[in-house]
């Protein structure tokens, strides 16, 4: 367990809500976490199946878990990790990939086995994007689904890239890795990454809702004032795929929120 006490813990939807007076430290409890679920699966099962996220959010957690691998503390060697999402169409060799992202931040670091590290493929010609997403799926139900699933929250409440949408909750709720459209916040907030509105893709491969509900554990981690109206939403209103975090609620007992207090604003 970490030794980072939080200041506050709450339960609230279902899921234990874990305040940390900075971004800082609830970034390094969230990297412990991670650490934690990796050694316990390796030691019960010989293995640990990770769903990993990217964006800014989680870069200073990776960034603690190479450290800790630098230390001699956690090998990746037993791990197999699947990324939730890649923009289409893009080059895995683009920077702007999520691919080169992970590549950066975690996997050159780390004794992570090449081909125990997925990352949907954003060069697959687009008849192929559906067999593809339904093979992603696949592989992670026939490696026995995620021990853990990291997420990071959009300003819009999107996980992964599963959008906000006017959908049935049975339906949202059922969503399946895919093709997608990006909402237009999503594209505002990609435009510091890809340095130009009319350079951000409007498209991206993402891991479905039904796939990360499906995980044993997840962890949703979340920063900063501009993400507070998000997650007060998630957690405090009803399950609705206008709010994609809200579906977290149908996970009651496997979800962790891992934030600071300035995201903790709206709860």
């Amino acid at each position: 367990m970490s030794d980072i006490a939080p200041t506050r813990v709450l339960e609230k939807a279902g899921a234990s809500v874990l305040v940390y007076s900075t971004a800082e430290l609830a970034c390094q409890a969230a990297a412990d976490r991670l650490a934690e679920t990796l050694k316990t699966a390796v030691a019960t099962r010989g293995r640990a199946v990770l769903g990993l996220a990217t964006g800014s959010t989680p870069e200073p957690i990776y960034a603690q878990l190479v450290a800790k691998h630098r230390a001699g503390e956690l090998s990746f060697a037993q791990a197999v990790s699947y990324n939730l999402d890649e923009y289409y169409p893009i080059s895995p060799l683009d920077p702007n990939s999520y691919r080169a992202y992970m590549h950066q931040h975690l996997f050159r670091h780390v004794d992570l086995p090449a081909h125990q590290a997925h990352v949907l493929d954003g060069t697959v010609p687009e008849f192929a994007t559906a067999e593809h997403a339904a093979q992603f799926d696949r592989w992670i139900s026939e490696d026995g689904g995620f021990d853990l699933q990291l997420l990071g929250i959009g300003r819009n409440g999107h996980i992964g890239f599963n959008e906000p949408a006017d959908l049935p909750l049975e339906k949202a709720l059922a969503l399946p890795t895919r093709l997608v459209e990006l909402d237009s916040v999503t594209r505002a907030d990609a435009v510091k990454q890809f340095g130009d509105a009319s350079h951000v893709l409007h498209r991206a491969l993402t891991v479905g809702v039904a796939q990360i509900l499906a995980a044993r554990s997840i962890l949703i981690v979340a920063l900063g004032t501009n993400k507070a109206p998000a997650v007060g939403l998630s957690l405090n209103g009803p399950m609705t795929s206008n709010v994609p975090a809200s579906l977290l609620q149908a996970a009651p007992g496997k979800v962790t929120w891992m934030i600071d207090e300035a995201a903790a604003s709206e709860i």
